[in-house]
């Protein structure tokens, strides 16, 4: 069965709305979002290629607290914006029904982008992070399954840190992100 997400349409707030009410992380996600640039010119245009289409929108569940949503969503918001989609973000906490919907590994993660028809058929998802990145923490889940076990938080550091390591430490992995939405898009 296919998911649809109709009744959420126009329901959430606006990028800029997202980035004016956070309470946490604000400059830091300014700061990724002001330092995004194209890595390619054939990113860009396929991006810009998508402006003569009116039948995709955007959505986006997030949370100002998380760092995968202060680091990856100002890119999916640029992304966007170039392709004309229109956009929506839901805050996890606001939405649970939506939240619930688009689990990743049984569990609550954000971002998840969930790109759907005007009739709000979901088309293709993206999130929470980068493939890569998210590859650690999938094989982390699959050996830890017990978040009760005694080495359970020192494990998941060990693999925060991987995953940061993956991230890099500049703006490299925005060009990730668009190269996985300009494949997801393709597909659409």
């Amino acid at each position: 069965m296919s998911k649809n997400v109709s009744g959420k349409l126009r329901s959430g707030i606006s990028p800029l709305a997202f980035m004016q009410g956070m309470r946490k992380n604000q400059d830091t996600f300014q700061s990724w979002y002001d330092q995004f640039a194209w890595a390619n010119t054939e990113d860009q245009e396929f991006f810009e290629s998508l402006n003569n289409r009116d039948d995709l929108r955007c959505l986006i569940l997030a949370a100002d607290w998380c760092g995968d949503v202060v680091r990856n969503v100002p890119v999916v918001f640029h992304l966007m914006e170039t392709a004309g989609i229109p956009t929506e973000v839901f805050i996890m906490e606001q939405h649970p029904d939506l939240m619930d919907q688009f689990l990743t590994n049984g569990g609550r993660s954000v971002p998840v982008v969930i790109i759907a028809d005007t009739g709000g058929y979901v088309l293709g998802q993206w999130g929470p992070r980068p493939t890569k990145v998210q590859a650690h923490m999938n094989e982390f889940k699959r050996e830890n399954p017990d978040r009760e076990a005694a080495d359970y938080n020192e494990k998941i550091q060990v693999v925060r840190e991987k995953m940061m390591k993956e991230y890099g430490e500049g703006t490299g992995y925005h060009a990730v992100i668009a190269a996985e939405f300009r494949e997801l898009l393709a597909g659409v």
